[in-house]
């Protein structure tokens, strides 16, 4: 066979490269106009225009005719443009707790990267921040979300009365709620997101339990103002003694509230109490962020055959964890849950999308090899969602 010439080879390159463009051109998908979509689904575009923006006063078979035709043919809406175009605002109503408390400070900071995210639909988000031992003031804070009318709900209902009263009253004026941190499963809500309650007290009894002899005590502490209301430390406390049910060992479940902790002279003397009282006290979990106030006013020496486990990576805890005081921290990531609260409303009401009813986040268990891979800010969330 003989060698090609220079002109040949350049010829038989022009050929190829036309080949490909043209066949790359083939491929630029067309823009598809809502006149398009009219004239071959045989309806007139004012009905293609309701189909699109969901505005009703369309037959469920002409709708569903339509949005056929417009997967066929490949039709995207474009959401920013209809959001601007309409001058429309969603206004997202949040019931939180005090920003004073570690743990609410970064359910906040999501709920702020969220409304940054979604400035360019016309999210307006308006949060109110609720005592945590106040039901009272829950209940009063709910109803004037209620009658501000908002057109979606992101709440944290603690209180398992005041809670579910606030989502009845929501679902009869048709507003939809995603619920965080506290699930109630017999609540009308669009979504939960936050841990499984149950499966975090029966993971954290499984921790304790690594250090455990085979007879022992184990103390169950809710450092909380009012835990008999508060649906998810009924739920962790469920698990957890579940998991002391089968283990094979002569495991006795100490169960304890005490309210005052922000007092630390009253913690420090309760807590000697119960460890004069049970000798063989070997671990303890504390089932919010508080396990550090505990740590605040007991000294290091009552703590050296006592197995710690808390919850949440906030600045006290993880100090504690890194001095080896606590020996392991349950993550539940409370600045994921709120912007995803916030997101998945979005994605509900303006995009349209799916939105899964049920979205347990992994529980992390974090110990001081493995603590800084958790506090770097090596997780970014958009800045921007589409």
């Amino acid at each position: 066979m003989c060698a090609r010439t220079i002109d040949e080879i350049f010829y038989i390159f022009a050929q190829n490269q036309r080949n490909a463009t043209q066949t790359e051109q083939i491929k630029v998908p067309v823009r598809v106009r809502i006149k398009d979509i009219a004239l071959k689904a045989g309806v007139s575009t004012g009905t293609v225009d309701r189909v699109i923006h969901n505005r009703g006063n369309v037959a469920t078979k002409v709708k569903e005719h339509v949005e056929r035709v417009m997967t066929e043919m490949g039709y995207k809406r474009n959401l920013i443009a209809s959001t601007l175009a309409y001058n429309k605002t969603l206004r997202i109503a949040a019931l939180i707790f005090d920003q004073d408390d570690p743990y609410w400070f970064q359910i906040n900071q999501g709920l702020e990267k969220a409304q940054e995210a979604t400035l360019h639909y016309g999210v307006n988000l308006d949060t109110f921040f609720c005592d945590q031992g106040n039901p009272v003031m829950f209940q009063k804070l709910a109803t004037e979300i209620v009658e501000s009318h908002p057109d979606a709900v992101l709440v944290a209902p603690l209180f398992l009365k005041e809670g579910l009263h606030f989502l009845q009253l929501c679902a009869k004026k048709g507003i939809p709620v995603a619920i965080i941190n506290t699930q109630m499963p017999k609540a009308k809500a669009l979504c939960y997101i936050g841990q499984d309650s149950y499966q975090s007290g029966f993971i954290a009894a499984r921790l304790l339990n690594f250090g455990m002899k085979k007879k022992a005590t184990v103390l169950l502490l809710n450092l909380d103002p009012g835990p008999t209301n508060a649906q998810h430390l009924l739920d962790k406390e469920r698990g957890f003694r579940e998991y002391f049910k089968d283990d094979g060992k002569s495991i006795t479940v100490l169960s304890e509230n005490f309210e005052q902790y922000r007092d630390q002279k009253a913690l420090k003397s309760w807590f000697i109490k119960i460890l004069g009282k049970y000798k063989d006290l070997s671990g303890v979990f504390v089932t919010n962020s508080r396990a550090y106030m505990l740590l605040d006013c007991i000294d290091k020496r009552y703590f050296q055959d006592i197995v710690m486990v808390g919850f949440d990576l906030v600045g006290p805890n993880i100090e504690y964890l890194k001095s080896n005081r606590i020996n392991f921290l349950i993550n539940q990531n409370p600045v994921l849950q709120g912007y995803l609260g916030v997101i998945n409303l979005v994605n509900h009401l303006i995009l349209r999308q799916e939105v899964a009813q049920i979205q347990y986040l992994p529980l992390d268990i974090v110990v001081r090899e493995n603590c800084d891979y958790y506090t770097r800010a090596n997780v970014s969330y958009p800045a921007t969602i589409f």
